[in-house]
């Protein structure tokens, strides 16, 4: 599995992703090669109204996160970044399930270790 740093907590909510990113991660999952900005910005306007400088600076923070990978091709009108997902939908969907639990143990301690033993041994007994 893949280690992703893409979870933002503070003292009151975990958040993980925003639409847009969400919605940019979707599409990069969806391939298999990396996409240029202005592909995805193309597959984007037609749900949601989106500027395509939007895109990028996504992008370029879903990179700074380390949830992205780009590479610079080069080709008419110059150098451009290829973007791809460091992770497939179902390692990044672990990573933050990891995380959020590893810091409600923290906050919490035995008493969160003993909530989830209820909790699941219940569920397995249905």
């Amino acid at each position: 599995m893949v280690k992703v740093d893409c979870i933002r907590f503070n003292e009151k909510s975990v958040a993980v992703l925003s639409p847009l990113e969400n919605d940019v991660l979707k599409i990069l999952w969806k391939k298999d090669s990396g996409m240029r900005v202005r592909d995805i910005y193309h597959l984007l306007k037609k749900k949601r109204k989106v500027a395509l400088t939007s895109i990028a600076v996504i992008l370029d923070r879903l990179h700074e996160k380390k949830i992205v990978a780009r590479k610079i091709e080069f080709g008419l009108g110059g150098e451009h970044y290829i973007y791809c997902s460091r992770c497939s939908k179902s390692d990044f969907e672990n990573s933050v399930i990891e995380k959020t639990v590893d810091r409600l143990i923290d906050k919490f301690g035995p008493a969160a270790v003993t909530y989830f033993n209820e909790r699941f041994s219940k569920r397995g007994k249905k």
